[in-house]
């Protein structure tokens, strides 16, 4: 397990001097808020999980450097490698919980699933931003999980409500789902049987092992023999670029295959080549450089040489990904700042923070994001927030947006998610649970 300390006032020192470099800390400076963040650079998985963590450090990095921290507190964040691992994982998790970190990011299901447990009891709040346990965003039954701006269901529904929206509606056809075999790929099944089952449509189900993820030859060629009229992809890492390149062997139509938002990287498409042009895929921010923010990245982080990122890459989606993770645990540590009247927040006063959370379109332009994401919002009933996602379409050399702002099905989804959580709570009485108001 490989872990780096950067303190991101000091980060251009500590990137320099290697991978175990601890930064120190300057005699009399202020106290600093805590941000560790489970990381995977190396791995079957690195390809998809660098360019993030490079776009969530190159943010916290541009306000230290641009603004002096949060509310005067300078941000200190300390990766631990997972190589998304789940028991590497805790085991990272295990050894910064007593350290007040303020939110922990686990950037896998696996680990998310494996740290619910643990946050109540600690009280340290978890933000798996777009991906872990649906149930969670279900605030009474899980007071420390937050998986804004849209659960694995949500994101599910808005896609089959796109595919229904396409000429001949969806009712009476077939659709593949292709998914990585782990508690992530699968998360979203029980949602789509229903789906199908309500609105009339044959889902064939296409599991991917780790092991299989650069080998999919015999997964594309079911796909070739059931002939589904569409393809939904829940994949990660190095299986999105092979999926892609298979399915265009195959010569699947790309403008009828749609990955989960974590399937729709600049690195999963280019292996591909031209095959992969028409490739669709669910987002909820936007790409490029051209919004202030990335630019204040530009100017105070990767010319000066603070930032791990090529800057070629700046302005990927998965970059922008993690830039749009930074954002939100930014503004809940600034709206903690604000709710609870302390600079140095740590986990108790975070998981205020995140409950009052309210990013408006306002805030957006404030901070130099006009435009980049929709308005988002977290109570305490909802921890998810349920917003809605656009598709996007890859052209050969850019992500264009070819939908409206897409809406979840709410009113088939929430029922499932509060039925899911009592569900897991029914074995665990001694579970803590809140009443909201």
């Amino acid at each position: 397990m490989r872990t780096r300390k950067l303190l991101m006032g000091l980060a251009g020192v500590a990137m320099l001097a290697g991978s175990n470099f601890v930064a120190p800390t300057p005699a009399g400076a202020q106290e600093s808020i805590f941000i560790p963040m489970l990381t995977y650079r190396t791995g079957p998985f690195a390809g998809s999980g660098t360019p993030i963590m490079d776009g969530m450090h190159d943010y916290l990095t541009m306000l230290n450097e641009r603004d002096g921290g949060i509310g005067g507190v300078m941000l200190e964040i300390e990766e631990c490698e997972t190589a998304y691992n789940a028991q590497k994982g805790v085991e990272c998790y295990e050894g910064v919980k007593d350290r007040n970190p303020v939110v922990i990011n686990p950037y896998s299901t696996g680990i998310t699933l494996q740290l619910i447990p643990k946050a109540p009891v600690d009280q340290i709040p978890i933000l798996s931003m777009g991906y872990g346990l649906s149930a969670t965003a279900v605030g009474e039954a899980f007071p420390w999980t937050f998986n804004a701006p849209a659960t694995y269901w949500s994101q599910m529904s808005a896609i089959i409500k796109y595919i229904d929206s396409q000429g001949e509606g969806i009712s009476g056809q077939t659709v593949g789902f292709i998914y990585l075999d782990v508690g992530y790929g699968r998360e979203p099944i029980p949602l789509l049987d229903q789906l199908g089952t309500d609105m009339g449509f044959e889902v064939v189900k296409i599991p991917v092992g780790v092991s299989d993820m650069q080998n999919q030859s015999s997964h594309w060629l079911q796909v070739r023999r059931e002939q589904p009229d569409w393809m939904i992809m829940w994949g990660w890492g190095a299986m999105n670029p092979t999926a892609i390149k298979e399915a265009a062997k195959v010569n699947f139509p790309m403008d009828r295959f749609i990955g989960v938002w974590w399937s729709g990287g600049n690195v999963d498409v280019r292996p591909a080549g031209d095959g992969a042009i028409g490739y669709l895929s669910v987002n909820f921010h936007g790409t490029g450089t051209d919004f202030p923010a990335i630019q204040d990245i530009i100017k105070y982080v990767v010319e000066p040489g603070l930032s791990l990122s090529d800057p070629d890459v700046v302005g990927d989606n998965f970059y922008n990904r993690g830039v749009s993770n930074a954002v939100a645990v930014a503004e809940a540590i600034r709206t903690a700042q604000q709710v609870t009247g302390v600079s140095v927040v740590t986990g108790v006063e975070m998981r205020e923070g995140l409950e009052n959370f309210n990013l408006t379109a306002e805030r957006l332009a404030e901070i130099g994001l006009e435009g980049f994401m929709n308005p988002m919002q977290i109570t305490c009933e909802d921890h998810a927030g349920a917003h809605p996602v656009y598709i996007q379409q890859w052209d050969g050399s850019a992500w264009n947006r070819v939908s409206d702002w897409i809406e979840p099905m709410s009113d088939r989804v929430r029922p499932m998610l509060i039925a899911a959580a009592e569900e897991y709570l029914s074995d665990k009485p001694e579970w803590q649970t809140q009443e909201c108001n």
